[in-house]
């Protein structure tokens, strides 16, 4: 019954949705995933709920990771409408917003609830550039040591707007061999022994 009521709701919030102007995401996100994210993206804003959606949808993250939903939900064989009813069960008890329980229905209604976490993943890189979030990867061969992650830091905010952070992340590829690899934004820095290597490699050969 509870689940009936918010599908209900929910119908009636995507029809209002509709008939009002969407509200630009901070950044463009291409394909099917990013379409649905920036409706989300614009729904969300207007109720002024984006942080709350972003929250309820790491619900439905772990809701898709449970093996019983998923077994369901990304069966091609499964009936569209009892994956939807499987779903809803699931969010009627985590008690979501309508915005949130919208998006499920639609994608259920579309046949698309096999690239939800594309979605998710979609609305959370809008959500990190609505926060001045800049994305960095740095790559290295070992870890770094407390020192060199601070200094690293530090040079890294060379990078960045006054409104701008750095959301970073940290990989090991032992094939590199040593140095760093460093992807920020829409730059991309190699300085990684193995490169190095290849590119000396390359300058003997031509001599």
């Amino acid at each position: 019954m509870a689940a009936l009521m918010l599908g209900q709701q929910a119908r009636q919030f995507s029809t209002s949705v509709i008939r009002q102007k969407l509200v630009k995401a901070p950044i463009t996100v291409y394909g099917v995933e990013g379409r649905y994210a920036t409706a989300l993206f614009s729904a969300a804003s207007k109720q002024n709920i984006l942080d709350q959606v972003e929250q309820e949808l790491g619900k439905v993250s772990s809701l898709i990771k449970d093996p019983k939903v998923s077994s369901i939900v990304m069966n091609p064989h499964v009936k569209r409408s009892f994956k939807q009813k499987t779903f809803q069960d699931g969010l009627a008890k985590s008690k979501v917003s309508p915005i949130t329980f919208n998006l499920i229905n639609v994608l259920a209604d579309n046949g698309r609830l096999t690239i939800t976490a594309d979605v998710i993943a979609a609305y959370g890189k809008m959500m990190s550039a609505h926060r001045g979030e800049v994305s960095c990867t740095v790559t290295t061969a070992q870890p770094l040591d407390a020192a060199s992650l601070a200094d690293l830091k530090v040079a890294l905010k060379g990078f960045l707007q006054k409104h701008e952070s750095i959301k970073l992340e940290t990989k090991l590829d032992s094939t590199i061999l040593g140095g760093m690899i460093v992807s920020i934004g829409d730059k991309y820095v190699d300085m990684s022994t193995k490169t190095k290597i290849l590119k000396l490699t390359k300058l003997i050969k031509e001599t």
